[in-house]
């Protein structure tokens, strides 16, 4: 297969984890409204607000990959490694994810999209 340029890499990761991010937020808002916090709206808000922000960029990243035909299939999932299959303009290559990894990125990135909030960035 040829080359993925580093650009479309970055939207194919995005289309991997951001899916993710907005699992693990949901669980966790579920949990939040469950639970026997007194005041629970500041944190269910800026969990939904997070939500929002999260899912934006992952319908700009599906529109970005429609128009540049670029699919993500993930393909199985073992207790080590989760493979997927990129589809890059008519070529297929596949790649395995080792998933603590995948565990990891995905705490990186919610961190992120959590914290931007505290660096000026209220979408």
């Amino acid at each position: 297969m040829k080359l993925i340029p580093e650009k479309d890499q970055a939207v194919i990761e995005k289309a991997i984890y951001l899916p993710m991010v907005i699992i693990v937020l949901n669980q966790d808002l579920k949990i939040i409204n469950n639970s026997s916090i007194k005041l629970k709206t500041p944190y269910t808000e800026w969990i939904e607000k997070t939500i929002i922000t999260v899912q934006k960029e992952l319908s700009d990243v599906k529109r970005y990959m429609k128009h540049n035909q670029i699919k993500v299939e993930k393909v199985k999932t073992d207790e080590s490694f989760t493979q997927y299959v990129f589809i890059y303009k008519g070529y297929e290559d596949i790649h395995n994810y080792f998933n603590p990894r995948l565990r990891n990125r995905t705490e990186e990135l919610l961190k992120y999209y959590l914290y931007q909030r505290f660096n000026g960035n209220n979408n």
